[in-house]
């Protein structure tokens, strides 16, 4: 009897001895979450990113070519089914306007859609009609990869880059400061870059939230 009674003694020091170690153990650390990457694109300073695309004329453009000829250029994102590209476009000329006030000092502006195929204002036939319906006085180029888009980090519809004559992003952003989806803003952000870049100024703001429909990207 006195055997069993060690026994049984030894056996609940041995369990106490043991809850304890577990105890004294902590928990494992959570595996921490996976970071997001930044989104890819270009801030001022960058280099552009060269592309070649088709307009909806079947005319290839290439950003290389227009830098060697001197040029600034102008890109726009654009999707013609777009509310804030029908506001630019249609509800108000600030696009053309633009455009015709600074196009005979060396600028080139060139519109791309980077919506994927079967996606809101893709596509050929559609973007034809609104080159035609919004009388647009420059080119529509078509991206539907998303290659260009992405390589920009294009996320707006409309998103602005003005591209200087070195080759590098001069300003990325919105058109104005009025993101409601009819009325115009007070301040054209891309005038302003044009004109300080024509007369060998900085650009007073380089960078600005753009504003309008997310780029109707295909999956990767």
């Amino acid at each position: 009897m006195k055997s069993q009674r060690v026994l049984t003694i030894a056996l609940i020091v041995l369990s106490l001895a043991a809850g304890l170690a577990f105890a004294a153990t902590p928990p494992a650390a959570k595996e921490a979450p996976a970071l997001t990457p930044a989104a890819a694109g270009v801030v001022p300073g960058d280099v552009a990113p060269s592309f070649t695309l088709k307009d909806t004329n079947g005319v290839e453009h290439t950003l290389a070519q227009y830098l060697a000829d001197g040029k600034i250029v102008v890109l726009e994102w654009f999707n013609p089914d777009c509310p804030f590209i029908v506001k630019h476009h249609q509800l108000n000329r600030t696009m053309n306007e633009t455009f015709m006030t600074l196009q005979h000092k060396g600028m080139v502006w060139l519109a791309i859609n980077s919506g994927a195929p079967g996606k809101q204002g893709a596509g050929l036939e559609r973007n034809k009609k609104a080159h035609t319906d919004y009388e647009m006085p420059f080119p529509i180029l078509l991206d539907e990869s998303g290659t260009v888009g992405r390589a920009y980090g294009a996320k707006t519809t409309p998103h602005m880059f003005v591209i200087g004559k070195d080759g590098k992003v001069a300003y990325s952003g919105a058109i104005d400061n009025d993101p409601s989806p009819t009325k115009p803003g007070e301040r054209n952000y891309i005038i302003s870059a044009l004109r300080a870049l024509m007369d060998g100024r900085a650009v007073p703001e380089p960078t600005t939230k753009p504003y309008g429909c997310s780029v109707k990207y295909g999956d990767k």
